[in-house]
């Protein structure tokens, strides 16, 4: 199992050292533009709870810009599927489907931890000061996983690029503009909030923000991230298995 998964993660590794400055480059500038308009627009003169708004802030645009990162390797896999063929080669090469769905997901999760590292860049020059619990770690990585795992099993669903798009605009945006990554999620109507708490991404930001800014960690929300990781998880599977068959 480990070299057909090493296999996928030097490919995949290999395609993005090409157009690393790129992705690097466009990955930076959405939060940097966020910290600028929310930050210093609102910046401590608005608080939320206990927490000035760009304190309140970070966490969200982390757990905003790795699902992006993570997320896009399902326009990479669509382009590899549809124009280039290319991912023609994981479906006759000698490598089952769980490695090729894990080497992927962990490509994921790594654009997503380097998202994670430039907003922790930029937090040292807004000045913005944050408590780092172990458990962020484990809450970004099952982040990490359930988006990018959740990007294999649409690029799988969807029969050409388009409808990616659409995947990206009716599911992945509202998610991220109403599961607490900018406002709390109890400020919803209750019609919204119910829709919320139906959401991985609800559940992650909570736990991300309670681990950088000295709040409550909600243990609870960890095994509801780890059941959405198994879902995910196989879901990729099989539908990676229905694209072979």
């Amino acid at each position: 199992m480990l070299n057909g998964l090493k296999a996928v993660l030097y490919r995949e590794y290999t395609v993005f050292r090409k157009r690393a400055v790129k992705q690097i480059i466009s990955s930076s500038v959405p939060p940097l533009l966020f910290l600028i308009a929310f930050g210093w627009g609102l910046g401590r003169q608005v608080n939320v709870g206990d927490l000035p708004y760009i304190s309140f802030l970070v966490p969200g645009l982390i757990a905003m810009n790795s699902l992006n990162q993570c997320f896009a390797i399902s326009a990479e896999i669509n382009i590899a599927r549809f124009y280039f063929h290319t991912f023609d080669e994981y479906l006759i090469a000698p490598v089952s489907e769980y490695e090729v769905v894990l080497g992927l997901t962990i490509f994921g999760m790594f654009r997503g931890f380097l998202s994670t590292l430039i907003i922790f860049i930029y937090t040292l020059l807004f000045g913005v000061q944050l408590i780092l619990n172990p458990v962020f770690f484990i809450a970004l990585a099952m982040h990490a996983f359930i988006f990018s795992a959740l990007a294999v099993t649409t690029s799988m669903l969807v029969q050409d690029h388009s409808g990616q798009n659409l995947v990206t605009s009716f599911v992945i945006t509202p998610m991220i503009f109403l599961c607490g990554t900018f406002f709390p999620v109890d400020k919803l109507p209750t019609a919204f909030k119910y829709l919320v708490l139906a959401l991985p991404l609800t559940y992650s930001t909570k736990v991300i923000r309670a681990t950088l800014t000295g709040g409550a960690v909600q243990y609870g929300y960890i095994y509801v991230l780890l059941i959405y990781c198994i879902i995910f998880f196989i879901t990729a599977i099989w539908t990676l298995k229905r694209v072979e068959a």
